[in-house]
């Protein structure tokens, strides 16, 4: 049996920016939740909130130990596993000569990366059959976001947070056509299509470059929030 342990982190901004917060939970190698923290940050963007849970998370692991982190924000795990080294030779810029975003988070993560044993495993966010650890983190992170109060195990909160109910699995149908190149349509006739720029969802979560998103209200997110969206409607 691995002894490498499980967790997960993630960030929320109601507004991004907007009021942020940050949590993240730490399993057994069997996947059984056994403590958890989170934290508020004030105004803040989404990105610092997933990149603030991540240097907390770490800094909760005692160095040399061998964990899983499961994430569902593409741009902090990218970030420090595979743009750190290009901006580390450009002298932290970008690959457009700009300045890089949240260095400071960045190089603190960076260094105590170096002393434990980490691999990065993405999971989607909002998912009824998703991960549960993130489902955790993600709920611990939205409530320090709404409440700017710090909690957790170690606070004498041991309960842990409870997900709030994600939008349910997309059935498949025997005759439902494969996703086109162009688009899909979502419960109220919203043409999904795959982002060709990130940004972020109503929801306060970002989207990657690729990922499907479909309108929601007035904003692009993610489509399956606005698939959630049109069927309360």
């Amino acid at each position: 049996m691995s002894d490498r342990i499980i967790a997960a982190c993630d960030g929320a901004a109601k507004g991004n920016p907007g009021p942020a917060g940050w949590g993240w939970v730490i399993a057994d190698a069997e996947g059984r939740p056994e403590r958890w923290e989170a934290g508020p940050l004030g105004r803040a963007t989404n990105n610092i909130g997933e990149l603030t849970a991540l240097q907390r998370l770490l800094e909760a692991l005692t160095p040399g130990t061998s964990v899983e982190v499961r994430m569902d924000s593409q741009y902090a795990m990218k970030a420090v596993t595979q743009w750190l080294p290009n901006w580390k030779r450009n002298g932290w810029k970008t690959s457009s000569g700009q300045p890089v975003a949240n260095r400071e988070l960045v190089e603190e993560i960076d260094r105590l990366l170096a002393e434990r044993d980490v691999t990065f495993r993405y999971v989607p966010a909002h998912r009824e059959d998703g991960d549960h650890l993130n489902a955790i983190a993600d709920q611990a992170a939205s409530d320090a976001a709404l409440r700017q109060e710090a909690a957790g195990t170690a606070l004498g909160n041991a309960d842990m947070p409870v997900p709030a109910p994600a939008a349910p699995a997309r059935q498949k149908s025997g005759t439902a056509k494969k996703r086109s190149s162009a688009g899909s349509t979502t419960g109220r006739g919203s043409r999904a299509i795959k982002a060709k720029f990130p940004g972020s969802c109503p929801c306060g979560k970002p989207y990657a470059v690729g990922d499907m998103i479909a309108k929601n209200g007035t904003r692009w997110g993610h489509e399956t929030c606005a698939t959630a969206a049109a069927e309360t409607a």
